[in-house]
């Protein structure tokens, strides 16, 4: 039964990954905007960093798992960062898995937030970057009858607590494993993650429901995950700044994979006010190699010539940041994620459920363009553009430069510090970590303003960037 118990586990573990206008409208000729402001939310900021962080680690806003037994029995597979103190009842499990005790008492374990938001550079595992060498591309459909057949084999339904208490997440997963493979290594499918769960939960209380509520497109967009340390100087979340209103109730969406209901919600939404608290302290890692400050001083002045205007500035007085949104005919980068989003039927499922009508509230609210994002620990993240399409920052710059398609190694060492990204096979000849542009969704085309620069000057931003 060990065998069938570690086999559930590993299989679980690769899933786990009030209104105002929009404002300061800056236009291009003929009447059409080029960029937005996406004004700020009141938001309540009187949480305590270290009871969110906590929480983070250790709460149950997941709500349901598998058995803990199955992850302990599994634990000397799993990887043994210790980036933090764990309590008692998580001795031994993962960084990226959280145990708490179910409602009905039985232990449990599930992702957390680091599942998807802790990556690795130059061989270091970084809390709060987005984890790009994550891999949805083989279907879960499989694993997930798996972890059904595991849980009636070695449980008994009318005896164990374990079989009720894993019933809402192996409802959600079943649900979700067919939506969310992926065709590209490194990209998230977070958002059809959400999706999947959300079409199969009735608005106003969150419980299941076995109808689909609206429809999904067969076909899945994925992104690059965004690092958690620009959380605090957003109004908005999510690449084309859907997300607004409340930021503990929009940090709270991946609870649709096993919350049994809005009442488990109501209780984990106020404790994610400590989370966002905690966020508010998430620093970008430094640099950590030598940097041109000659050049790096070149650089700044380029910057905020050219960049400061979408990205924000910063200075050791203090950061700015304008929240603007880009429109997806000025910025022109691939502007399949944004239009799937404006026609899904999760932006009037959101509108009408509980995350929306209950305080503090959210709403979703689509646009046509991408947010031009903040760069703190730019170096760390690559790659680049919302879809992960781009190796190095200085591609970013230069879009003659960027590859159709391009494998790595799949080893966070293999870093490219003069570039600042991945070293890459420009010619790949396998499959395995090989990035394609030219699938629909991920193409690499599109912020070209880092063209008109020189290729003196281009190095000189690269080399500011270093600083950020």
């Amino acid at each position: 039964m060990r065998k069938l118990s570690v086999l559930t586990l590993l299989l679980f573990l690769l899933a786990c990954n009030a209104y105002r206008p929009l404002v300061e409208v800056e236009a291009v000729p003929g009447g059409e905007w080029k960029t937005k402001v996406l004004p700020a939310s009141p938001q309540d900021r009187s949480g305590d960093p270290e009871a969110g962080f906590d929480f983070l680690i250790h709460g149950d806003y997941i709500g349901s798992g598998v058995p803990l037994e199955i992850m302990l029995s599994a634990a000397p597979k799993m990887p043994q960062d210790k980036p933090y103190e764990r309590n008692e009842l998580n001795e031994g499990i993962p960084y990226f898995m959280t145990a708490f005790t179910a409602p009905n008492g039985a232990k449990v374990a599930n992702g957390n937030c680091f599942t998807c938001h802790a990556g690795r550079v130059d061989g270091e595992l970084v809390i709060g970057l987005g984890d790009s060498f994550s891999d949805y591309e083989r279907s879960m459909v499989f694993m997930g009858k798996m972890m059904r057949v595991g849980m009636t084999m070695k449980y008994n339904k009318k005896k164990d607590l374990q079989p009720a208490a894993f019933e809402d997440f192996g409802n959600y997963f079943r649900r979700m494993a067919p939506k969310i493979k992926t065709t590209q290594p490194g990209s998230n499918p977070a958002f059809r993650l959400a999706e999947a769960c959300m079409m199969h939960r009735d608005p106003e209380d969150l419980t299941y429901v076995n109808k689909p509520l609206y429809e999904m497109w067969d076909y899945n967009i994925a992104t690059d995950t965004p690092p958690l340390w620009h959380v605090k100087k957003k109004n908005t979340l999510y690449y084309n700044g859907v997300g607004r209103g409340s930021m503990p109730k929009l940090l709270l969406q991946a609870s649709v994979l096993g919350a049994p209901d809005s009442s488990h919600s109501r209780t984990s939404v106020e404790a994610f006010k400590d989370v966002y608290a905690w966020l508010q302290t998430l620093e970008a890692p430094a640099y950590p190699k030598e940097i041109d400050q000659d050049l790096a001083a070149a650089g700044a002045s380029l910057f905020s010539e050219h960049c400061s205007g979408c990205h924000g500035t910063y200075a050791d007085e203090g950061d700015t940041y304008p929240n603007k949104v880009v429109n997806l005919d000025v910025v022109k980068t691939d502007r399949l994620y944004a239009d799937y989003i404006r026609q899904s039927g999760i932006v009037d499922w959101y509108n009408k459920s509980w995350f929306a009508t209950s305080e503090p509230k959210s709403r979703f609210e689509p646009t046509d363009g991408y947010v031009a994002p903040p760069l703190d620990g730019i170096w760390a993240s690559a790659p680049y553009f919302h879809n992960g399409s781009v190796p190095t920052v200085y591609q970013v710059l230069n879009s003659k430069a960027r590859p159709e398609r391009w494998t790595r190694s799949g080893k966070s060492t293999d870093y490219d510090w003069e570039h600042l990204g991945w070293n890459y096979d420009p010619e790949p000849k396998k499959e395995k970590w090989t990035f394609d542009s030219s699938v629909p969704g991920y193409g690499k085309d599109g912020h070209y303003f880092g063209d008109k620069l020189s290729e003196e000057e281009r190095w000189a931003v690269v080399e500011y960037l270093k600083t950020l």
